[in-house]
């Protein structure tokens, strides 16, 4: 509850500190834009789980607002597809879950350049709600203890575990350049990392998993139209 309060404060912070920078400055910049693209995803769980990345799909409308400057705010309303992939090395084993979320980031932007090629940073808070989770597995991964060779020293709980919680909140930072085909017509290559603070699982100290957290790297393409 604590993180919870925390996160939204931040939020909050980032809202008022920009606000408070438009009333000083002038020839705000507002935009409108979708990027679309790939993601990978893994879990941070504690204890750990051997795992590879698991690949799903991005995309998202954006709203952005910069200063004459060098500072801006986004806001999107997107998808992301997230979860992971069992590491299982030399057996012959696959097991995938895939985990699809409604998110929605605010964002700091910090860009530079020139006016035809810009570079930028972007931070910030995001929140998200899982609308879907599918699994992919060539084995009974519902009866792991009957499945034959099946390695005997992993940890199996998660690969049919439910999820609790579907809502998630965390710490999102991308970069990226974007080049203006016109003054008002751009495009832009972005990378995205994401580290989740929520668990999907449950995690009380009598539960499995102390820790079961989402991260995603996002790779995207966008176009903005610049409104004014």
């Amino acid at each position: 509850m604590k993180l919870t309060i925390r996160f939204l404060l931040s939020a909050l912070l980032v809202i008022s500190a920009f606000t408070l920078r438009a009333e000083t400055h002038y020839k705000p910049h507002v935009s409108i834009g979708a990027r679309a693209g790939a993601s990978l995803g893994q879990m941070s769980f504690s204890p750990s789980v051997k795992q590879l990345w698991n690949m799903g799909s991005t995309g998202a409308v954006t709203f952005r607002y910069t200063e004459e400057k060098i500072f801006g705010l986004i806001a999107e309303l997107g998808w992301v597809q997230r979860g992971w992939k069992e590491n299982y090395e030399l057996y012959p084993f696959e097991y995938s879950r895939t985990l699809t979320y409604i998110n929605l980031p605010l964002l700091t932007h910090i860009y530079f350049g020139t006016p035809r090629f810009k570079g930028f940073v972007n931070l910030g808070p995001q929140v998200a709600y899982m609308i879907g989770e599918s699994t992919s597995a060539n084995f009974d991964y519902a009866n792991v203890a009957s499945v034959p060779d099946y390695p005997r020293n992993r940890r199996t709980e998660q690969l049919n575990m439910a999820i609790k919680n579907r809502f998630d909140y965390g710490i999102c930072a991308s970069v990226g350049c974007e080049f203006y085909v016109q003054p008002r017509h751009s495009l832009l290559v972005e990378g995205r990392f994401y580290y989740g603070l929520g668990n999907i699982f449950p995690a009380a100290k009598a539960d499995v998993f102390g820790a079961s957290r989402c991260m995603s790297i996002e790779v995207s393409l966008g176009y903005f139209f610049r409104l004014k």
